[in-house]
């Protein structure tokens, strides 16, 4: 059965909310039970692309608060605490119960709650004689958003500039590991299983494999763990991979613009938590939710911005046949002669058109929808040729570089500040070697347009550190080494996946070849290095590779460290389809970022190094 990551969440919610009892097939508890739902700002972002309010209200939930509003006591009523295990909101929970705000307190944690915690909430509601209204505890081990059926995010906001912030302290890194840790260890507890884990050598990528892999060691200890996979005997097969990459195994992948819907629809319009808010066609603003409801954003989202427009005429097209059709069966047969038969006839035609009635109208209403969104869209590309951009950066990123005229012109030409400074990194990833007279130019055509230049010095500085790097001797490489990592924390690996030689001609992501190769299991140069790590194998045996750990897997979990985005996922999906027989692959990453949130981290990274020019770096935003 393929890992549906979305249903199992939305199935641990749905039991959360009926107070952990079990779920009839229906989808709703035995006995109905009226109650209030209390959650934090992060437990709202897992629960909003999940759970709607109808549908909190066919499971008992009247009433629903964020926990750091001042409420009113509600008599003879539970309520369904669903929150981050933290010091606040303990102290909330204490203040609740304290004042007796409700008959009975059921409190679900998103991770597992620390020791120190339980007892700080224990003495607490003890001190205020309120410790009989704390009816339940549960870990819920759900501190992940899931976005689509595959697509899920940690939510951890600037892992990627945190990660290699020079001036990031060992024990800062490890924080920030354990939480990456923490949250992937929720996406396994919920999927109920433990995967072969793969990931390249050095670097946050395997700090992550291999605290992870011992994390789930330590859990499979115990005997009431949360896998219910069939013991230490599970074949192979049965099992997915985990392949966990780090931002800058392919830096240019969330820097490029790209032309297909839905990249084009976060990346431009700023999509959410699968919520997007557009100026409507009769002015005011209009919001969508986009997720696995809609039929056309689920069937069209790895299509060409072009391709999608054609597809909107079509099914508007078909939409009016079919409203005329119905038009015609309901009119009757003019200047006929009225007899029965007609009027039975009749009847049927009109039963059939109510029918068929609210599945035009819910047609109609997702056509309307996406002509909005796609004609907002359109107003941008032209406004800013965005077209012109994705055009020449995939060129660059082919041919390994770009003719110079054709470079400063895009930068002098149409397109915001930010967009003109994603051109300019994505020449400096692409370039097999810097030519500095070409970078210099570079650099002057962005200052001369008000661009703060950090982000691309940063690049371009890193960059540098990889060819000298290259062709160093191994005594001065060690020297080059130490220097970097102090400086650039964990980036040294960085920025390599840009050279041509990673991009096949079809244009496949160098992760999803990645990924294919590690899912086939068959030896292949590019991830014969990779390490593997079992947590059900005895330990002598991790992080080498074992011939019965090599595959082939039906199912992956392509985790991205730092920040991932709709053309990483689009790829892999893509990947996935077109595999015989069908693969399954799940895509995380700490946050889904845009290109310019992404290049903002590289900025603020940029001017820690003391590099970039005067001009603020707010600017290049606009």
């Amino acid at each position: 059965m393929a890992l549906n990551l979305r249903q199992k969440q939305t199935e641990c919610i749905i039991r959360m909310l009926n107070l952990n009892q079990p779920v009839n097939p229906t989808g709703t508890a035995n006995e109905e039970v009226y109650k209030i739902l209390i959650y934090d700002k992060f437990c709202q972002s897992i629960l909003s692309p999940v759970i709607h309010v109808k549908d909190l209200r066919k499971h008992g939930v009247t009433l629903y608060f964020l926990i750091d509003k001042d409420r009113k006591p509600i008599n003879d009523v539970p309520a369904v605490y669903f929150v981050q295990p933290n010091q606040s909101n303990i102290q909330r929970i204490v203040a609740d119960a304290s004042r007796s705000l409700y008959d009975s307190f059921y409190l679900n944690f998103s991770s597992s709650i620390p020791r120190p915690l339980l007892e700080d909430l224990a003495s607490g509601a003890l001190n205020s004689d309120s410790i009989h209204r704390i009816s339940k505890i549960h870990d819920q081990y759900l501190e992940f958003v899931t976005l689509e059926d595959n697509l899920f995010s940690l939510s951890q906001k600037s892992t990627y500039l945190q990660l290699n912030d020079p001036s990031a302290g060992d024990k800062e890194i490890e924080d920030i590991i354990e939480r990456v840790v923490s949250g992937l260890f929720c996406v396994l507890a919920t999927l109920a299983v433990v995967p072969i884990i793969r990931c390249p050598r050095g670097g946050p990528a395997e700090m992550v494999a291999s605290a992870l892999d011992q994390k789930l060691r330590d859990h499979l200890l115990s005997k009431n763990n949360l896998f219910s996979e069939g013991g230490s005997f599970a074949s192979s097969f049965q099992r997915p991979i985990l392949c966990i990459f780090d931002r800058n195994f392919e830096l240019s992948a969330a820097i490029q613009h790209d032309f297909r819907y839905h990249p084009l629809v976060h990346d431009i319009l700023g999509l959410k938590l699968n919520r997007l808010t557009v100026p409507g066609e009769k002015g005011g603003m209009k919001s969508y939710e986009l997720d696995s409801s809609d039929p056309f954003w689920t069937a069209n989202g790895s299509l060409e911005f072009p391709e999608v427009a054609v597809e909107i005429e079509t099914q508007l097209n078909t939409y009016k046949k079919d409203v005329d059709e119905v038009n015609r069966r309901t009119g009757g047969n003019a200047g006929a002669e009225f007899d029965g038969t007609d009027l039975i006839g009749n009847t049927k035609h009109l039963m059939n058109a109510v029918n068929s009635l609210p599945e035009l109208t819910e047609r109609k209403q997702v056509i309307d929808k996406h002509t909005n969104i796609a004609t907002v869209l359109l107003g941008q590309i032209k406004e800013r040729s965005l077209d012109a951009y994705v055009k020449k950066e995939n060129d660059m990123m082919d041919r390994g570089g770009i003719d110079r005229n054709e470079l400063l012109a895009v930068l002098k030409g149409k397109g915001t500040k930010m967009d003109k400074l994603r051109f300019a990194i994505t020449y400096i990833i692409s370039s097999e070697t810097i030519n500095p007279a070409e970078a210099e130019a570079v650099e002057a055509a962005l200052v001369e347009s008000e661009v703060d230049a950090s982000a691309f010095q940063y690049v371009k500085k890193i960059k540098s550190l990889n060819v000298s790097l290259a062709s160093a001797n191994p005594a001065s490489r060690n020297n080059i080494v130490d220097w970097a990592e102090k400086l650039y924390g964990q980036s040294i690996s960085a920025v390599t996946a840009g050279v041509k030689n990673l991009l096949s001609s079809d244009r496949q992501l160098a992760l999803t070849r990645t990924v294919e190769a590690l899912m086939e299991g068959k030896p292949n140069p590019e991830i014969d290095s990779y390490l593997v790590f079992d947590p059900r194998a005895p330990k002598s045996s991790s992080g080498s590779s074992s011939s019965h750990l090599k595959g082939p897997f039906k199912e992956a979990i392509v985790f991205m460290i730092g920040g991932g985005n709709y053309v990483e996922y689009g790829s892999l999906q893509d990947l996935a389809r077109h595999q015989q027989p069908v693969k399954h692959v799940i895509y995380g990453t700490t946050e889904i970022l845009t290109g310019m949130e992404f290049v903002e981290q590289l900025s603020q990274l940029g001017n820690k190094m003391g590099l970039g020019n005067s001009v603020a770096t707010s600017s290049a935003t606009h």
